[in-house]
């Protein structure tokens, strides 16, 4: 058996799953370090190998196959599927077994997001509720019923039974390319899902636009600052200082957006680009709808506070300011790439 710490990351070809990798790949403990990676195409092996990486072959269904890789780690960052209650039963099973078999508590850094904190307000108003992540007894009255719950609450009382530590980190609206070595050699997808999603839906309506008033708020984080909390955390746990269960919750922020804000930035630079005839954003029509059903999610609302990885030496760097210059880089990505998404 090696001595080294067998780490096992999901999603490893993902946005936040390859940007944690790149800085493992830096970490101070690489050398004394096994990472394996589940993937699901043949043809990115070699990339990984080249990186000093292991792969298996599979995906989230393979259940199996996760709770056998499970079994032989120490620590699991599983930045998939944050739904998949089925793939998290099998990790955790696997992690009961390592449990059993060497009689040392592992470790499960599970990625959910505040999507577990949402309103739905329908883009007309902002609550006046904040949540902050050390607030414990106002993190429990979080309603089963809320976005990514169930498998939180999996994660949760595994914790609880003792057989391992869980820590929960809850991204916001993600932004910026990703970048590093798995950017390098074409195997990371370098984008985020809401903010190209708004950006989709103006192009195909020729015209910024926003759900509802566009009075509802969201947190954001800069996909480096995000990756760079999963690495605080880590090093956190590895120190003993790292809070777990359900003290273990740690969102993901640097500051909250107005989603008009961020309709008027596409719109604006959808004019500036030639493709809109305006640079005011209005809302979003049922015919937009239509087109792209997931654009009511932009209609959602959530605060947030990310204050226990802030007390672990978190310092993200990027603003709300920066988000919104980062537009005109994702509508022109979009506008060069799929005009027609």
């Amino acid at each position: 058996m090696s001595t080294k710490t067998q780490i096992f990351i999901t999603g490893a070809t993902g946005y936040i799953a390859g940007s944690v990798l790149d800085r493992l790949l830096r970490h101070p403990t690489f050398a004394t370090s096994e990472i394996t990676v589940l993937i699901r195409k043949a043809d990115k092996v070699p990339a990984f190998e080249s990186l000093g990486v292991k792969t298996v072959l599979g995906s989230y269904d393979d259940h199996a196959l996760l709770e056998k890789q499970a079994s032989l780690s120490d620590v699991i960052f599983a930045c998939a599927d944050a739904d998949n209650a089925e793939a998290c039963t099998a990790i955790l099973r696997g992690l009961k077994k390592r449990y059993e078999a060497t009689g040392k508590v592992p470790s499960l850094i599970h990625t959910s997001g505040t999507g577990v904190v949402i309103d739905m307000t329908d883009g007309n108003y902002a609550t006046e509720t904040v949540w902050d992540d050390t607030d414990v007894a106002q993190l429990d009255t979080i309603a089963d019923t809320q976005l990514h719950r169930n498998v939180d609450l999996l994660v949760l009382a595994a914790d609880k039974e003792g057989y391992v530590k869980t820590y929960v980190v809850l991204p916001p609206t993600i932004y910026g390319f990703a970048s590093g070595k798995l950017v390098d050699l074409g195997i990371q997808n370098t984008r985020s899902i809401q903010i190209p999603l708004a950006i989709a839906g103006c192009i195909a309506r020729k015209r910024g636009g926003y759900v509802g008033q566009g009075l509802n708020v969201w947190p954001n984080i800069h996909i480096d600052d995000v990756a760079d909390l999963y690495i605080v955390v880590y090093d956190a746990i590895l120190e003993g200082k790292a809070g777990h269960g359900r003290e273990g919750f740690y969102f993901g922020e640097n500051g909250h957006h107005l989603l008009k804000d961020v309709g008027a930035k596409i719109g604006e630079v959808l004019y500036d680009l030639g493709v809109s005839e305006t640079p005011e954003p209005n809302a979003f029509t049922e015919e937009d709808y239509k087109q792209s059903a997931m654009l009511r999610f932009l209609g959602t609302h959530c605060r947030c506070k990310a204050s226990r990885a802030r007390a672990l030496g978190w310092e993200p760097k990027y603003t709300t300011e920066d988000m919104l210059k980062s537009i005109r880089g994702e509508v022109e990505w979009q506008l060069k790439h799929a005009p027609r998404a």
